[in-house]
């Protein structure tokens, strides 16, 4: 996300209205919402800072979050079939997000991510997930929708990766 938003996003330990302006501005999936309802959405969120270094989540961890980066970067790595060895995925920096595919499912987490620098996520847990569903299906519907979107980007992106190799 810009350097210029990246003021204000968490006021005393908790996410604030224009930090959700913000990723509605800057982030792909949150354009469904209306600025209405992002007044509603604070609730679900929990800021979380890490230091680099600090493993976000590990591969074959239970999948408790998804995650949307404020500010810096982390590294997305797997582990390959040689044990101690690992493959670079990715470089996710802020504007990104991490666990979309496993929040929706009882999958284990597919990789590891670690803080290449100082990290602020804006998390949504698998409990204020299904909460939001409840308690707000419109909006859960529309967050799912992006959730949705954003994930099929990026896999189409591989893709396009992929193929490039070949």
């Amino acid at each position: 996300m810009s350097e210029a938003s990246g003021q204000d996003f968490v006021v005393a330990g908790v996410v604030s209205e224009k930090t959700c302006m913000v990723m509605k501005e800057e982030l792909s999936f949150f354009p469904f919402l209306e600025k209405e309802e992002l007044a509603d959405m604070p609730c679900y969120f929990q800021p979380q800072d890490y230091a680099p270094g600090e493993v976000v989540c590990e591969e074959g961890e239970p999948c408790d979050f998804v995650g949307f980066i404020v500010s810096g970067r982390l590294e997305i790595k797997k582990q390959t079939e040689f044990k101690g060895k690992t493959f670079v995925l990715g470089i996710y920096s802020a504007g990104s997000m991490v666990g979309e595919l496993c929040i929706c499912d009882n999958h284990p987490r597919p990789y590891t991510a670690v803080a290449l620098e100082k990290t602020t996520l804006i998390k949504v847990s698998r409990e204020n997930f299904a909460k939001m569903i409840d308690e707000r299906p419109d909006i859960g519907a529309k967050f799912l929708k992006g959730l949705l979107m954003s994930a099929s980007i990026r896999l189409r992106k591989s893709f396009d990766r992929m193929a490039s190799i070949f």
